[in-house]
């Protein structure tokens, strides 16, 4: 599975001994791609993963001159999630803010489809806040989930927590995964997405379940008479 063509890449990798610009850069398409912008968010990570494994094996990828600064591994990882976290944080409070005077614009019609809002709302109404989860996985309903759950009854703290929780088991892993083996991971991750991803949703769930369920029924067992 190679990136080396994609146009995230190439664009990325022009800056790949300026780290600053790489991460401002991030930042830039991360909100870009929030704001439901055809920048697809996976590209990206994978490509400043890859600026990454280039910064730590010079033997194989020489820089300009001895002592370029270089992408760190754990601080790509850093930046690359606080501005995936950022950008959806700004969709949701905008969808707070100004969530039914979107919906009325005409060039978000095409994003807020009938088909789109009942498939967004259904969910929400299904699984309450843990929707958050399902929505940070799936790219085409990202924007206009954001901007429901803005408009929802869901707590903004609620959304930055079950948000955060799935962007910081997915990204960093992603980036620090390729920063120590390169390119060949990326087959592990196209081979087994799927099976990783309900890892991760069972692996939340449980989190969940043991931290807000568990103890409101302990409570209740013990508040209820014998």
């Amino acid at each position: 599975m190679s990136i080396s063509q994609e146009p995230i890449f190439q664009w990325l990798s022009q800056y790949a001994y300026q780290p600053n610009i790489v991460y401002i850069a991030v930042v830039a398409v991360m909100l870009a791609s929030g704001f439901g912008f055809p920048i697809p968010e996976e590209l990206t990570i994978i490509s400043v993963g890859l600026l990454t494994y280039m910064g730590a094996h010079p033997e194989l990828f020489p820089p300009p001159y001895s002592g370029a600064p270089v992408v760190q591994g754990y601080e790509a990882a850093v930046v690359t999630l606080f501005a995936v976290l950022f950008a959806d944080c700004v969709v949701f409070t905008l969808g707070r803010v100004f969530g039914r005077k979107i919906l009325a614009m005409p060039r978000f019609q095409k994003l807020f489809t009938e088909e789109r809002l009942g498939r967004i709302n259904g969910w929400v109404k299904k699984y309450g806040m843990y929707a958050v989860f399902i929505f940070r996985f799936t790219a085409g309903l990202r924007f206009p989930a954001h901007i429901i759950l803005g408009m929802s009854r869901i707590h903004a703290w609620q959304f930055a927590l079950v948000d955060g929780l799935a962007a910081m088991i997915s990204i960093p892993t992603q980036i620090l995964l390729i920063y120590h083996y390169g390119e060949p991971i990326l087959q592990v991750f196209h081979d087994f997405k799927l099976w990783i991803l309900e890892f991760i949703v069972l692996a939340l769930l449980f989190f969940l379940l043991k931290i807000f369920v568990l103890p409101k029924l302990k409570a209740r067992r013990k508040a209820s008479p014998k």
